[in-house]
């Protein structure tokens, strides 16, 4: 797996976690103790969870005969259970650290040493290395990021600490130029206060993971930790200085990932999405954290890695052969987690809103592709499942991704088997059973929501949430009608993934290129070109419920308008106009648009100095 040695000699990892507990901050056998009662509750919790949910789904479908389509029913269900259902259980347990303890944070990690943050305390020279990894992207939205960020270490006095790596792996001649313009001008503006370097290279071997490879390799000797970003990242002064902080408190902890919310946006699509996606990322997160400890994800951006172990331990080879699954793995930091924890090293999250952010793609199209691209990387793991030297915890996490995209076809391999068991059943016969299919409905929606539910019902009972969130009236309008959003969205994301998967075995390689970041309308052709089979399969179920009353069939109702509904629904949501008007209406508010922090004000004014220069630029080119 790594390009030294994927499982070190056994004496020589033992030495590093004598040395490493030596330290003698936290007693760890009370961290273990700790931490494995708590995964016994959550196992606990899931195991009976699973044993009850399969138990009504055998009783919904054999209690009325037996058929050889509820047989792959069942299976298909089983496939798609347990991401729901640890979900679900995140949910809850996030909900009771919110509402019955001071400092849900505190409560996740008592006792261990993720220290706390003192400005005044000067930050070792040089010490943390920011990577800016781009490829094909927005050069001037970059720069405008990257100069906010200064701006704001800057105004805390703690330029010093930190060098800037600007990592390109474009090859578009276009944004080639684009970049040592840019960045050019960046690294000008800041000389002799902060150094500022821009490598690009010729071939982006190993994609993201490859470019962070080669940064270690070249310069990761020059300091102690990095902090990954992203294009579209953007991290205040003040997460800066706590995850150095945190890194400095525990020599153990090997990466420290934040918790990463949305920026304001335009985007229409983008607006809804992340609203809901702030309220189930904050229970889910809490709850996860508070059973995996420091066995935790790395989402590969928007947090810090203490590099000589990452350089040693995550180092990633491709995947040997010449199937979809081969060649470099693209959703690599899950992986890397996975072999930071197997080498003694502790991977966290902080879960703490505030102060890390992203920007989530602005239309369907490029919501899809992105998914798209993590479908792939999910999938890979299936190579590694039995690679040797992964924890117990790291193949369960690792299985767990897989789930979450091959969830998509067995659902709809669930949904059109219940079709033909019912459709092949005489008329007079009652195919699945009523009264243990209401009770299995009612707990599959429950499950589903519930990290949503579990947030929002936080929200609601905290004065100072609510208004956050633009108050009662706000929360409860912009709730339902992104409650339809996502019933509308999630057959056709479960479309999209099983075609990719199909087209992926088949032999199909995906790409690597640039993303669209900033909203613009979907043109209907294109709307058409992108969301036929969507459009196919809704009209296909319209033609199969004109056979049967709508008492019979309401529960597909949402299965089938969402994908008949694709292509006006892309149009509509990516209509720059629109977005701006809701941004003004008071719905689905974010607490930063309520009241912007400082770190996003000079983000603002940065921006918008970047749009000025390039309409300026644009009305001199136009009159040349």
């Amino acid at each position: 797996m790594t390009k030294q040695s994927r499982v070190p000699e056994e004496n020589a990892r033992t030495s590093l976690v004598d040395q490493l507990l030596s330290t003698n901050i936290i007693d760890k056998h009370q961290e273990n103790k700790r931490l494995f009662r708590r995964r016994l509750i959550f196992g606990g919790l899931v195991l009976t969870s699973l044993a009850v949910l399969t138990t009504i789904m055998s009783l919904t479908l054999f209690l009325n005969g037996f058929a050889l389509s509820k047989v792959v029913m069942l299976l298909a269900f089983l496939v798609t259970l347990p991401w729901l259902v640890i979900g679900f259980w995140h949910a809850v347990i996030g909900l009771m650290l919110m509402r019955f303890s001071s400092n849900s944070t505190a409560q996740v990690y008592a006792g261990t040493p993720l220290g706390t943050l003192d400005l005044k305390k000067p930050l070792q020279n040089k010490q943390t290395a920011l990577l800016s990894c781009v490829r094909n992207e927005d050069s001037p939205e970059v720069a405008a990021k990257l100069e906010a960020m200064l701006q704001d270490l800057d105004r805390l006095e703690k330029l010093n600490g930190f060098s800037l790596y600007i990592l390109s792996d474009s090859n578009d001649p276009e944004h080639i130029r684009q970049e040592m313009r840019e960045f050019s001008l960046l690294r000008a503006r800041w000389q002799n206060r902060i150094e500022v370097l821009y490598r690009r290279r010729e071939k982006n071997t190993g994609f993201k993971a490859g470019n962070v490879e080669d940064f270690c390799r070249n310069w990761g000797t020059r300091h102690e930790y990095a902090i990954t970003l992203d294009a579209d990242s953007f991290l205040s002064a003040e997460s800066l200085c706590h995850l150095v902080s945190k890194m400095n408190a525990n020599p153990r902890l090997g990466i420290l990932q934040t918790l990463v919310l949305g920026l304001s946006t335009n985007s229409f699509f983008t607006r809804v999405f992340q609203w809901g996606m702030r309220l189930g990322m904050r229970s889910y997160t809490l709850g996860a954290a508070w059973w995996q400890g420091s066995s935790g994800p790395y989402w590969g951006h928007n947090a810090v890695f203490r590099i000589k172990p990452f350089t040693q331990f995550c180092m990633l080879e491709p995947l040997p052969g010449n199937d979809a699954l081969s060649g470099p793995i693209l959703s690599h930091d899950q992986v890397e987690a996975a072999m930071m924890a197997d080498a003694g090293y502790e991977v966290r999250v902080w879960p703490v809103e505030g102060g890390s952010y992203e920007e989530n793609p602005p239309h369907l199209i490029e919501f899809i592709r992105r998914d798209l691209r993590w479908c792939h990387g999910n999938l890979q793991y299936f190579k590694l499942l039995r690679e040797p030297g992964f924890k117990l915890l790291g193949r369960i996490q690792l299985g767990l991704a897989i789930l979450m995209f091959a969830g998509s076809p067995a659902w709809l391999v669930f949904i059109a088997m219940a079709i033909l068991t019912a459709s092949v059943s005489a008329p007079e016969t009652i195919t699945f059973d009523p009264f243990y299919g209401t009770i299995l409905i009612v707990a599959i929606m429950s499950m589903v929501f519930a990290p949503k539910l579990a947030t929002l019902a936080h929200v609601l009972t905290v004065r100072n949430e609510r208004r956050d969130y633009g108050g009662s009236f706000s929360v409860f309008v912009s709730a339902f009608f992104e409650l339809v959003y996502s019933m509308l969205l999630a057959p056709v994301m479960a479309i999209a993934h099983s075609i990719f998967i199909a087209q992926l075995f088949a032999g199909r390689k995906t790409q690597w290129g640039g993303q669209e970041r900033q909203p613009h309308g979907i043109l209907f052709l294109l709307a058409v070109k992108k969301f036929w089979p969507q459009t196919l399969f809704g009209l296909c179920g319209v033609i199969w419920m004109m056979d049967y009353t709508f008492a019979d069939t309401w529960l597909l109702l949402p299965v089938i308008l969402g994908p008949l509904l694709t292509i006006p629904f892309a149009m509509i949501t990516s209509k720059p106009a629109l977005g701006m008007y809701f941004k003004h209406s008071g719905l689905w508010v974010l607490p930063e648009e309520k009241k912007t922090p400082l770190e996003l004000q000079g983000l603002n004014k940065e921006q918008r100095r970047v749009e000025l220069e390039l309409a300026k630029a644009n009305r001199a080119a136009a009159t040349r």
